[in-house]
């Protein structure tokens, strides 16, 4: 069966999308079953292909930043499964140093700018992260992931209009996954369709698969190109769906657990293997391989957490403003 990528990008995806999801449910058994992480935390499992099709359809440098569901993006910029089940716990071998926790990871040396609790925050310092590339010369394209309810935010609208007028690099995508903490798109928006927002700016818009690399790996390379090519941003509605509730603390009393076998009927890692083996791109012993090495990458990443040590009382006050020396500021 012919395809329209390699067999080396459809191992790539399989590969991450699988650390993406061992990863998530380790951490999320070590949170309910052991009680060694606290405070929120909010699973990425159903969402991978976003994070897959996004990486290969991208460079290195390209920033990304995103709201509290974000250790998937982290693991997928290269954020080591170490740093961040540290930083879950609290360590100070963790890639905030413990300080943020699940909610707000951050690795300046892979280009990941959080993590943001606070819901659409995130849209408008994307679009800051964008106006310092295009200052300072470069041609590194800006993705700025929020959710279905930050699309209520006026912070959209505000940094929409600023980032059309200065022709920002930058790629709005809307993860739309049905849900905000609860409450579904239809109960909150009279637009249902919420790349049509982009309309009142006069930006390219797109509503896109979200549950495939495949397409989102394709919407994402013309946004991209767009942005590199000095034209502006971009909004992309990714439609896709979290197997999880909200939070590990969400009873799910909002939908119906046939909506979620149907979603789960077309998983994106499962689609990935289908492919892969369809096209013999892998033998099972392969693929059992892959599997193995994620599973001793994600059990190793608990050990390392549980014995790394807590962060030092004199750390309390550091970090809490920017040094003037920051990598990321203008010379």
């Amino acid at each position: 069966m012919a395809t329209r990528f390699s067999k080396e990008t459809y191992l790539y995806w399989y590969e991450l999308m699988q650390l993406i999801r061992q990863f998530e449910l380790k951490a999320e058994e070590m949170y309910k079953m052991a009680g060694k992480i606290r405070g929120f935390f909010h699973a990425y499992v159903g969402q991978e292909a976003i994070a897959a099709g996004c990486m290969t359809a991208t460079r290195p440098d390209d920033p990304f930043i995103t709201a509290y569901r974000d250790h998937g993006f982290a693991l997928a910029k290269g954020t080591s499964a170490n740093a961040c089940m540290a930083e879950l716990y609290g360590k100070a071998t963790g890639c905030a140093k413990g300080k943020g926790g699940s909610m707000h990871f951050f690795d300046v040396k892979n280009k990941f700018f959080g993590g943001h609790g606070i819901v659409g925050a995130q849209i408008g310092t994307g679009a800051g992260l964008a106006f310092a590339e295009k200052y300072r010369g470069t041609d590194n394209v800006v993705l700025a992931f929020f959710g279905d309810g930050a699309a209520r935010q006026g912070m959209l609208h505000e940094t929409f209009n600023m980032a059309m007028t200065w022709k920002l690099p930058v790629i709005f995508i809307c993860e739309n996954n049905n849900y905000a903490m609860g409450t579904s798109v239809e109960r909150t928006s009279n637009v249902l369709d919420i790349y049509k927002l982009a309309d009142a700016y006069e930006m390219p818009a797109d509503k896109v698969d979200g549950m495939t690399p495949e397409a989102v790996h394709e919407a994402i390379a013309r946004a991209v190109k767009r942005g590199r090519e000095g034209d502006g941003p971009t909004l992309l509605e990714l439609k896709t769906y979290r197997y999880k509730g909200h939070s590990v603390s969400d009873p799910q009393k909002y939908r119906t657990k046939e909506e979620v076998e149907s979603y789960r009927a077309k998983d994106p890692i499962a689609m990935v293997l289908k492919t892969i083996q369809d096209n013999k791109f892998a033998t099972d012993e392969e693929i059992k391989a892959i599997d193995d090495r994620i599973n001793a990458v994600v059990e190793e990443s608990v050990k390392f957490a549980e014995e790394s040590p807590w962060p030092d009382e004199s750390e309390v006050l550091k970090d809490v403003y920017i040094d003037q020396n920051y990598p990321f500021i203008v010379d």
